[in-house]
């Protein structure tokens, strides 16, 4: 027994020892060093100052103030550190019992600060740095709720279609990526995954470094997500639901809109880890006129082919996603992440066509029928990601980073055409199902390293890039008819792509003058192997990709800049695929195992002005595109026309894009972004063995704007509009979009609680309708879609703390870019 009291009095001594022995706290403030303001969310790092080692991080709080507690009696050093500003490291601190005061610590602006135009209300909006614009994406209220599309669509120079086609600067082809990582995916279908509530910032590259993958003629846009910011538990959740639709087209199905995601952050010590997860459905009613004809110049017939009906969508998505990153100590760190997720979208398009055939000289009858298009495509894909990041940082405070990710992608779907006769349509004049199955494994490797040198920092790496599909395609018609070429509508396709690049790159300052400079060398190998081809489809590319960046000050309030880039924009495995399929009655869709990647110059030359409400800036643009890749029409059969996509010629494209964010007074703040520019596309081609000329040229622009009116500290007014002019295709023009909104936001609970009810596709001046028309020698198409106006969604926002900074959750490489 007294044995046992001994060792039970020599634990609780131990206990004792070691509870006072972590009584001990720092505590202090940070301020900025000009204006003397506190700086919340200030970043502040508790070191051992015999190594430097890490012991523990924090945030300041809205008022500047941090403290460290429980630690154990030692020396220690604090590190301050802020976006914008230079790092700050104090004196010795001796720790013992109580609490050891660090003082106010000053952090000073850095020369990147200094030479960023902020424009600066209730948060700082904008920036416009050497290389990229960034912009706040809780200023567009209408996208909240929605997807990363709803946020990036409201960018100077970023216009959307009615079909959903994103383009920067007029250029479609463009790479997203998300926390600096690379997607290669197109931005439509990635985007739509992701919800505007996790997106903090974006970032608008238009002419990129040699450090970034040279994927994309309009550059890059890369979105930054949020991640929490104090220690401990973060939680955001949003859900949302739309009111009954206000537009009705007699469709077959009504549309359901509503969705809900929730992200999760812990950090404490040297862990950071983050889950999050989402569903959203967000379907689409609308409805589509046509019109088209073919001319038949040996049987000297025209053939008409109008058309009405519904056309919608069904969509939705839920994923999964989780990231874990440990900080081992001041050099070694390392980070893995996981995203597993399903995507559903089938379209139906029931049209009533009426065909007639008549003389093409006299336009005499010659035979007419009509008949109902019952037309169901489905697309289907469950995908798989996982990567592991780890970093190296040296004594020299040079840094290694090497990466690895991993995606698979199950994608499969199917296209049912049914003609029907009319109105009796129970009986089948013809049935065309075409289903598939196309998996897709990829992988990517990089290192990169980076070494301060002078006053700057010289950057190189090493990138492997590999993805292989293998494709199943079927084309069965009922009843069996005979068609030119039947062997080819059927089969299996294999794809394989790799990418072996290097880069170096110096960037640095000379007093007002902010520069970089690079180069990128790629070898890219592109294999298609076709069942009905016994030849492979091969293209080896070697190509240099160089870059250059200038910002030079001219004095406080002006700046100017210049850049210039080299860029490519490569085919996806949809692009090669020649298996043709059905999409609708009057169309049939294939690619070119052939086609050539687009490659572009890209030059630019602005100026960036601050002043006391706000900023502008102004951007002169220039880009030549070799091989443009474009899906033109010809004539299939009298009333089929056939979609191919082919390299057209070339194309030059120059434009002014400009840009405001005011704020006159305290209640009402401005944003504006607009884009002109002139497209030129000119070319002869070939399509499917047919010589054909291209040519067209025309002037266009978009105009981005919205405005926001703060009624009161908890209510607030918004509202926004997007407008696309008319523009020219390779075969035609597209008309006009507008698209206005506007939403209402409440918010309680000192901001953690919001409720908004938003105003969508507001029903006037011909909101929400897009025209598509293309023709050539013997045949022309225009189609009208309308979509629905005056949709009413109402959106509900809990955030238990702050989100801010970057949430490195994994994304997509390639399943969703052949989606």
């Amino acid at each position: 027994m007294n044995t046992l009291k001994s060792l039970l009095f020599i634990f609780l001594l131990v206990l004792s020892g070691l509870a006072m022995a972590q009584t001990g706290a720092i505590k202090g403030t940070i301020i900025d060093e000009q204006s003397k303001q506190p700086i919340e969310y200030a970043s502040i790092a508790l070191l051992k100052s015999s190594d430097s080692s890490l012991v523990s991080g924090i945030v300041s709080k809205s008022n500047g103030a941090f403290e460290f507690s429980k630690l154990s009696s030692g020396k220690y050093l604090l590190r301050a550190a802020f976006v914008g500003y230079h790092n700050k490291y104090s004196t010795i601190i001796n720790v013992n019992a109580g609490v050891a005061d660090a003082g106010i610590i000053s952090l000073s602006p850095s020369q990147q600060m200094l030479n960023e135009v902020a424009v600066k209300g209730t948060q700082i909006n904008a920036l416009n740095k050497v290389d990229k614009q960034s912009y706040k994406a809780g200023q567009f209220e209408l996208a909240k709720g929605g997807s990363a599309i709803d946020v990036v669509k409201n960018l100077p120079s970023v216009a959307v279609t009615g079909e959903g086609e994103i383009s920067v600067r007029g250029s479609a082809g463009f790479m997203v990526r998300i926390n600096g990582k690379p997607v290669l995916t197109d931005a439509q279908t990635v985007l739509s995954q992701m919800p505007a509530n996790a997106v903090a910032n974006i970032e608008l590259i238009t002419a990129p470094s040699a450090k970034y993958d040279p994927d994309g003629r309009g550059g890059i846009i890369n979105i930054i997500t949020k991640k929490g910011v104090n220690d401990g538990f973060t939680i955001a959740a949003n859900a949302q639901g739309g009111l009954p639709s206000t537009t009705d087209y007699g469709n077959t199905r009504k549309p359901q809109r509503y969705g809900a995601d929730m992200t999760l952050n812990y950090r404490k010590d040297k862990w950071d880890v983050s889950v999050g997860g989402n569903y959203t459905r967000n379907d689409n009613a609308g409805y589509r006129e046509g019109d088209a004809y073919t001319k038949n110049f040996v049987s000297n017939t025209i053939t008409r082919f109008p058309s009405t009906g519904e056309r919608s969508f069904k969509k939705y998505n839920y994923s999964g996603r989780t990231t874990i990153n440990y900080m081992a100590d001041a050099a070694n760190s390392f980070s893995a992440g996981l995203f597993v997720g399903s995507r559903f979208q089938d379209r139906v398009a029931d049209l009533l066509y009426h065909n007639t055939t008549s003389n093409l000289a006299t336009n005499a009858p010659v035979k007419s029928t009509t008949y109902f298009n019952s037309n169901l495509q489905t697309k289907q894909g469950n995908f798989f990601l996982a990567n592991f990041d780890y970093t190296r940082t040296f004594q020299n405070k040079s840094t290694l980073v090497a990466g690895m990710v991993y995606e698979h992608a199950d994608l499969y779907g199917n296209t049912k055409n049914r003609n029907l006769k009319y109105p009796n349509t129970k009986d089948t004049i013809q049935y065309v199902y075409n289903p598939y199955k196309r998996p897709i494994n990829g992988y990517r490797f990089k290192l990169d390293h980076s070494l301060p040198i002078g006053k700057g920092k010289l950057e190189s790496g090493y990138q492997l890039r590999y993805d292989t599909q293998d494709g199943q395609f079927d084309y069965l018609v009922t009843p069996p008819t005979a068609q030119p070429n039947a062997a080819k509508f059927t089969g299996s396709l294999h794809a394989k792509n790799m990418i072996n690049s290097v880069y170096t790159q110096y960037s640095g300052k000379a007093a007002k003058l902010e520069y970089s400079g690079g180069l990128r060398y790629e070898y890219a190998t592109r294999t298609v192997n076709i069942s009905y081809d016994q030849k492979p489809h091969q293209l080896d590319l070697s190509n240099l990709f160089p870059s250059a960046n200038l910002l030079y000050s001219l004095n406080e309030g002006w700046k100017m800049k210049a850049g210039y880039s080299k860029r490519i924009n490569r085919t996806t495995n949809l692009e090669l695929n020649p298996i043709p399929e059905r999409e609708h009655s009057e169309t049939l869709e294939e690619g070119d195992p052939d086609l050539l990647p687009e490659f572009i110059d890209l030059a630019e030359l602005g100026t960036i002005h601050n002043f006391k409400q706000g900023s502008f800036f102004t951007t002169l643009y220039y880009q030549h595109i070799k091989n443009p890749i474009q899906r033109l029409n010809s004539v299939y059969a009298d009333t089929i026309l056939n979609r191919v996509y082919t390299n057209a010629g070339s194309a030059r494209l120059f434009g002014l894009e400009v840009g405001t964010n005011l704020q006159p007074v305290k209640w009402w703040s401005f944003y504006l972004g607009a884009n002109l520019y002139n497209y030129k596309i000119n070319g002869d081609i070939n399509i499917l063995g047919v010589a054909t000329n291209v040519y067209n040229r025309a002037w266009a622009y978009s105009i981005n704007s919205n405005s926001n009116f703060q009624l009161s500290k908890t209510l607030s007014l918004q509202a926004n509009i997007n407008y696309l002019s008319k523009r020219p295709t390779a075969q035609g023009e597209d008309s006009q979009f507008f698209v206005p909104g506007t939403s209402v936001k409440k918010t309680f609970m000192n901001g953690r609680l919001s409720a908004g009810l938003q105003w969508q596709n507001m029903g006037f001046f011909s909101a929400n309708k897009q025209r598509i028309t293309t023709s050539g020698r013997d045949f022309y198409t225009t189609t009208n879609y309308i979509y629905e106006t005056d949709v009413f969604l109402v959106n509900f926002s809990f955030n238990l703390n702050k989100f801010t900074g970057k949430l490195k959750l994994p994304n997509s490489e390639i399943g969703d870019k052949e989606f």
